[in-house]
């Protein structure tokens, strides 16, 4: 991970620099050995020492040096240096290699060209261009350039050397990635031929590559769509799609669906191969020319969907299933009527692929709008259909339990009554429950079991709580045998990671249980605890369990509500241990979220134990070692530690004050330099304003607004910069108009009038009425509008 790279790196730098030249000398020296896997070592050693000194400014000649190598006859060394260059490329910074991208491009290119006569060099030529993509993107900028990089690409293609061919169509997906804008010229010339008749190559890899090429295309051409819709329809678009799958979709198509006949029955199902790259290809194509591709797919379909051949069935409902995410679903819903009858009885197919594939296409159906099922024609045949013959293979489980899950998701609702599932609901579980007995998880099988059991106990309708709640102790009794088994030792080291892993399906379940029954959970809420806090025991070098082990208790915060008082002081050193472990900060995330659950669960009760709360976040956000992502979730909870007690926050007020004008001021000095910065700043902005909409809140509870009168001037400060700011998010907007009420709320005798009667607080109210109708954005914003209206009478 990161931070051991940067132990390493850290270490090597502390070696005398005398010792590092020699080592760095010997290995420039070993790059000319005859010994193919010694020069590639050596290659290796060059790459990882130049990518820790280079951003530091050291062995800033090494890349000369390399080029130099790749000039001379000594055809190990030309290939090693490229190599070496490749890796390079691949393992630094694009911004540090940028400065040397002509002469890295000029070396790269002439080893790649068609005059050089050893493949092996341009292998490594055609390998380290790949990596150098990235960073020469002035050079594409220039046609001339461009033209020679396109050309000598597309002659590599045509290499006698599978292996060139392969790295050369990866070239041209990475190409398409990096440079959509520029390929119009190259598709109409070269590209529309050259990887139609690629995908065809008896070659498995360069097949695959050339299919991958046009899923890259869709990828992009989907990317822009999203960006048009969301894009002012009065300004022009900021970049255009040329349309190339669209164009392209009388000859991709037809080569797709001949690929996807192209199974091989012996392949393990991890294995990536062309029949699957195919069909992956055709679901992103459906996606990218929407209802296009329906009148070209449904004849392929109707003539191979009894084929005697297992290969053109299983072809025909997988070609099916892949086109049902992009087409108006008004065209596919006549389509999907007429096949559900045919596929719930492919379900059953002698052919393993054939029903595995027909189960998954039912998944697909099913995640449809469920208006294509009919539950009195089809419920009763697809839900039998689904679960018959699970125990069997291992290998079919996996897409049953997720059909079974999006029809839950469709037809069930926790709110509801009733549903056209609930009658099932028994059945479901308990074949589900006989499939998760295993010992262990082939295929996945035990674990999409599991998955799917939590997916139904979460969109349980009310009419199925008793099954939910008998599923919840059968859950918890296994729980407390994997438990037991830790508690002895849990065997080795598979064993153990196996045991955790099965803890995890069973703690999500019974999160969902939780959720689902509310206080009726009760009943076994002290055995649940007991189980959780013998599990914290035994679990502390398996992150993944603990947090889901918090997970399952704030569901019971959620469920209990004050109840689960009498819980907190055997569960609180864990709940601060979790706080302090700043090595696993996704845990300690999840454990910030719980003091919020408890907060608003046990409201005043939760005062005894806000002096230690306060006092662990407040060092969370000042440890340099804790992950920023745990900190915006922190200013957020200080709004609900406030909420929960009122007036009693006061104590607190001063550092929490300075701790949230100091977040605003670095919130306004962050430079949107790229999406991460962008999404994490507007994660912090939206903890700062939910932190003083619950001190506003909490104080005002207890007759102390006036406490935050002093805070209002630089609220509204950062506020008009953040309206101002064009990469402001959703939440920010709502988080923001929920201030602004509440502060209008808080102040109805004139005391914030001033403040408020300004230009852009009327914009940003407007901007939020304008959300769609029934959106919490727009619901906040109508309420802060009429308490903006009072306060400013």
């Amino acid at each position: 991970d990161e931070t051991r790279q940067e132990q390493h790196s850290q270490r090597w730098l502390q070696v005398d620099g005398e010792s590092r030249t020699q080592i760095k000398q010997a290995a420039l020296a070993t790059l000319g050995s005859e010994n193919r896997s010694v020069n590639m070592a050596a290659a290796q050693v060059i790459a990882a020492i130049t990518a820790i000194e280079l951003p530091h400014g050291q062995w800033v000649d090494v890349i000369s040096v390399l080029l130099q190598n790749v000039s001379t006859p000594n055809t190990s060394l030309k290939i090693a240096s490229l190599q070496a260059i490749g890796l390079i490329c691949e393992s630094v910074n694009s911004d540090i290699l940028a400065a040397q991208s002509n002469t890295i491009l000029t070396a790269v290119v002439q080893g790649a060209n068609s005059e050089e006569p050893d493949q092996e060099v341009r292998l490594a030529a055609v390998t380290a261009l790949l990596n150098s993509l990235e960073f020469v993107r002035q050079n594409f900028e220039n046609e001339g350039e461009r033209n020679v990089i396109m050309q000598t690409v597309c002659e590599a293609t045509q290499s006698s050397d599978d292996r060139v061919k392969t790295a050369a169509f990866e070239c041209l997906v990475r190409i398409m990635q990096l440079y959509y804008d520029k390929m119009q010229f190259y598709m109409e010339k070269a590209l529309y031929g050259l990887t139609v008749i690629g995908m065809k190559h008896e070659s498995e890899d360069i097949a695959k590559q050339a299919i991958e090429f046009w899923s890259t295309v869709c990828d992009e051409e989907i990317e822009l769509q999203i960006e048009a819709d969301a894009q002012d329809p009065s300004q022009p678009l900021e970049r255009e799609s040329f349309q190339f799958a669209k164009t392209a979709l009388p000859q991709v198509l037809p080569t797709l669906l001949f690929l996807l006949t192209k199974q091989d029955e012996d392949a393990d199902e991890d294995e990536w191969n062309v029949s699957m790259a195919a069909a992956t290809c055709l679901s992103l194509l459906a996606q990218t020319v929407g209802s296009d591709i329906v009148a070209p797919v449904i004849p392929f379909v109707e003539q191979n969907i009894r084929n005697p051949d297992w290969h053109y069935r299983e072809a025909a409902v997988m070609a099916f299933g892949s086109i049902l995410d992009g087409p108006d679903p008004a065209v596919l819903t006549p389509l999907v009527a007429q096949a559900l009858p045919v596929l719930i009885e492919m379900v059953k197919d002698g052919v393993m692929q054939v029903k595995d594939s027909a189960a998954w296409t039912l998944g697909r159906v099913c995640d449809l709008p469920i208006d294509c099922i009919q539950p009195d024609v089809h419920l009763h045949g697809l839900v039998t259909a689904l679960m018959s013959g699970l125990e069997e293979n291992p290998r079919i489980v996996a897409n049953r339990c997720w059909a079974i899950m999006n029809l839950a998701e469709q037809l069930g609702g926790a709110d509801a009554e009733s549903c056209a599932l609930s009658t099932y609901y028994e059945g479901i579980i308990t074949t589900l429950m006989g499939v998760t007995e295993a010992n262990v998880d082939e295929n996945n099988s035990r674990a999409s079991a599991y998955e799917a059991m939590a997916t139904l106990a979460n969109a349980a309708p009310k009419d199925t709580r008793a099954v939910i709640g008998k599923l919840g102790v059968a859950i918890l009794d296994r729980l407390d045998t994997t438990i037991a088994r830790a508690e002895h030792g849990g065997g080795g080291g598979d064993e153990r990671v196996a045991l955790g892993e099965l803890q995890t399906n069973l703690l999500n379940v019974l999160t969902n249980v939780s959720r689902t029954l509310g206080r009726q959970i009760s009943e076994v809420s002290d055995r649940i605890m007991t189980s959780v806090l013998r599990l914290l025991n035994t679990s502390s070098k398996q992150a993944v369990v603990s947090e889901d082990a918090f997970l399952l208790v704030g569901a019971l915060i959620t469920a209990l509500e004050s109840d689960f008082s009498r819980y907190l002081e055997t569960f609180s050193p864990f709940l601060y241990g979790a706080l302090q472990n700043h090595e696993e900060y996704q845990l300690c995330s999840i454990a910030v979220g719980l003091i919020g659950d408890i907060c608003r669960s046990l409201g005043q009760d939760a005062a005894p134990y806000c002096d230690q709360f306060m006092t662990i976040l407040l060092q969370n956000l000042e440890a340099t070692v804790l992950h920023r992502d745990v900190k915006p979730g922190i200013l957020s909870c200080f709004g609900d530690i406030a909420l929960a007690i009122g007036g009693r926050f006061e104590a607190y007020l001063d550092v929490v004050f300075r701790v949230l004008i100091s977040a605003c001021n670095l919130s306004a000095n962050t430079d949107a330099v790229d999406y991460d910065t962008i999404d994490y700043n507007n994660q912090l902005r939206v903890g700062i304003f939910e932190a003083f909409v619950g001190i506003t809140q909490g104080l005002k509870s207890d007759g102390k607004a006036a406490l935050v009168l002093g805070q209002v001037q630089s609220m509204m400060g950062f506020m008009s910069y953040v309206y101002n700011d064009p990469t402001r998010s959703e939440d920010v907007t709502k988080a923001m108009i929920g201030l602004l009420g509440d502060l209008a709320d808080s102040f109805p005798g004139g005391e914030v009038r001033d403040y408020l009667r300004v230009d852009w607080i009327q914009a940003l109210i407007k901007e939020g009425r304008a959300a769609p109708r029934g959106s919490s954005v727009r619901v906040i914003s109508r309420w802060a509008r009429d308490m903006v209206k009072q306060a400013t009478a």
